[in-house]
């Protein structure tokens, strides 16, 4: 006979192997479901992952911008160069069946994939594993099949801090780190299945009325992919509220109301192309009966921009004193996105092509490059540095006429004489010309070019 503690620890027991068991079941069944389903139907991305590199291969975006599918695409291309079905192991971990699953549980992959195929080699699988940051202890998981079982690990996460600040120091310096975004201009015309010549005068009109869909659709690809009009807000609606909601304040522990959040992040979206003052916004809280920290609003915009939602753009400037005094810009992600949160009344086309502008610019950025807006008496929306030195000043505008011709030049003289940079260029919407001014020449350009 069994003691009655005999009897309970026995029944923690059993009841530990039968969850177990079933949280294995569920692997094979997630695993098996995928394979099943292989090649996928998808549409190409510009960004393609390596394929046998021997490392852990991490993404990085802004939720629904396509990370999954490019998870996805990297099977298909494996599948294409001899690689089978049965040697992929894809798990995504925004499961709802996953929600309790404890650091201690990760193993339970391995031995349910090791179920399925017991004459497989871990050495030879590809293990995907989705928005697995969801998952507390996941870095040490993956570092450990990483450097004992498998060479071919890929990975995302939705949360800029899932290289950073919530990854173990010991994964530093293991993954090779890729970001995605939501659709540049090229892939949306892909995926809108648009085929135009840009240099002939056909071709060039049907790229400029196309950009101009493309200013109020964004790059979401399940919103371009969408019919109606009503569908893509309702979308861009849902996709904002999750990551409020999830992303911000339950991943973050925040404690004030949603709807103080969300008027924040509004009125932050709202002053997109602007210098952004917190202590204006804080002000105007305080004034409606707002009860919020003026610290706990700093801590918002970076949980923002660690979520992807929003882009900083600090001022550029000689004195890192005076650089972190400055108010900093924010660009959206996609700025479709902040139209269907403020559902605003004018088209606001000038803040949708410098907003597009800018995107264009963060994806080419190398590690060490940033980009600045500059501003001493007049004001450069753009400041590029590459490494060490500023390589090109932009102006963005939507239609250069004699009301605006001298401001955008002046502000480019004004940052040029400042950083010494010649490379100027005016960003318009559907206008191309030279001018030149002082002896510096500045080039006018299509932003469809």
């Amino acid at each position: 006979f069994l003691s009655f503690s005999e009897g309970n620890v026995l029944s923690l027991q059993l009841n530990q192997t039968t969850s177990n068991m079933q949280l294995r079941s569920i692997f094979q069944s997630v695993i098996a479901l995928h394979q099943e389903e292989l090649p996928l139907r998808l549409k190409d991305r510009k960004q393609h992952l390596p394929i046998n590199k021997d490392c852990i291969v991490t993404v990085t975006g802004i939720r629904r911008c396509g990370k999954s599918s490019l998870l996805s695409l990297t099977v298909n291309r494996l599948l294409q160069s001899g690689v089978r079905p049965e040697q992929i192991l894809y798990i995504g971990f925004d499961d709802e069946r996953f929600v309790s699953m404890q650091t201690a549980d990760f193993d339970d992959i391995l031995q349910a994939y090791r179920e399925m195929y017991p004459t497989q080699p871990l050495k030879d699988v590809y293990m995907f594993f989705d928005e697995i940051q969801l998952i507390e202890g996941w870095e040490l998981f993956v570092l450990r099949v990483f450097k004992n079982y498998c060479k071919h690990i890929y990975i995302t996460g939705s949360t800029a801090k899932m290289l950073s600040g919530e990854m173990a120091s010991a994964l530093r310096g293991w993954p090779d780190e890729y970001r995605e975004y939501p659709l540049s201009f090229d892939e949306y015309l892909d995926f809108k299945d648009v085929k135009a010549n840009r240099f002939t005068e056909d071709g060039a009109a049907v790229l400029a009325s196309e950009f101009k869909h493309y200013c109020k659709e964004g790059g979401f690809p399940q919103v371009v992919l969408a019919d109606v009009a009503t569908e893509k807000i309702k979308i861009l609606q849902s996709y904002f509220n999750t990551m409020l909601f999830r992303d911000m304040i339950e991943h973050y522990g925040i404690s004030a109301s949603p709807s103080v959040v969300r008027y924040f992040l509004k009125r932050v979206m709202n002053n997109i192309t602007k210098p952004t003052s917190v202590n204006n916004i804080y002000n105007e809280l305080k004034s409606q009966g707002m009860r919020v920290s003026k610290d706990s609003l700093y801590q918002w915009l970076d949980y923002a921009c660690n979520i992807f939602l929003l882009r900083k753009v600090p001022k550029y400037t000689q004195s890192i004193v005076k650089q972190n005094l400055s108010p900093a810009k924010y660009y959206i992600a996609d700025f479709a996105m902040r139209n269907a949160i403020l559902l605003p009344q004018s088209d606001d086309e000038g803040k949708a092509l410098e907003n597009i502008v800018y995107m264009t610019l963060e994806r080419d950025l190398g590690e060490e490059d940033q980009v600045f807006y500059f501003n001493e008496t007049v004001e450069c929306d753009f400041v590029v540095v590459k490494a060490d030195h500023v390589e090109q000043l932009i102006q963005v505008c939507w239609q250069l006429d004699d009301n605006n011709l001298s401001r955008e030049v002046e502000g480019l003289v004004a940052a040029s004489s400042y950083t010494g940079c010649k490379n100027c260029t005016i960003v318009t919407y559907n206008q191309q010309r030279t001018i030149d001014h002082d002896g510096l020449s500045i080039d006018v350009v299509p932003v469809w070019k």
